[in-house]
């Protein structure tokens, strides 16, 4: 029987009693689209507060559809709409940012981006890094945006 570490892990736990105990949870809503890779919509690990890493998020609509091909302005405007979404399912908001990594196609679109940003993101502002790159997986994509974000404990 080959198994994996994880799903040895977590057949552990369950035969222990300890399955409520993983801090770590995967998270995915069905307001975005069902990811193409073996990854999630984000992920939340328990800590002082708790953290949630927003996978890598393209202008890809729900459907399935690439919004805005070719307009920097409509694509960076569904990655953040796809963040928040993982975000609420998560239990937190935009305003739990505290990182961003930005991946772009053409950094001439910096001040598009955060014209885009500005709308959506208020002080205090997450920390961020920006990139040009010369590929993501399709090539319609000119942006990708990933995000951490840490909820207050309730």
């Amino acid at each position: 029987m080959n198994v994996s570490a994880y799903e040895f892990i977590i057949k552990l736990s369950k035969e222990l009693g300890l399955e409520n105990k993983m801090p770590k949870e995967q998270i995915n809503t069905d307001k975005l689209h069902e990811p193409s890779g073996h990854f999630s919509q984000a992920t939340t690990i328990e800590a002082s507060g708790k953290l949630v890493f927003v996978s890598g998020m393209t202008a890809r609509r729900r459907d399935g559809s690439i919004a805005g091909i070719g307009d920097i302005t409509v694509q960076t405007r569904q990655v953040i709409e796809n963040i928040k979404s993982a975000l609420e399912e998560a239990g937190g908001s935009l305003d739990d940012v505290c990182r961003v990594d930005v991946y772009v196609r053409n950094m001439e679109h910096f001040d598009a981006i955060h014209e885009v940003r500005r709308e959506y993101f208020k002080p205090p502002l997450p920390a961020s890094t920006m990139v040009e790159i010369t590929k993501m997986t399709s090539p319609d994509y000119l942006i990708e945006i990933n995000a951490i974000a840490v909820l207050p404990n309730s």
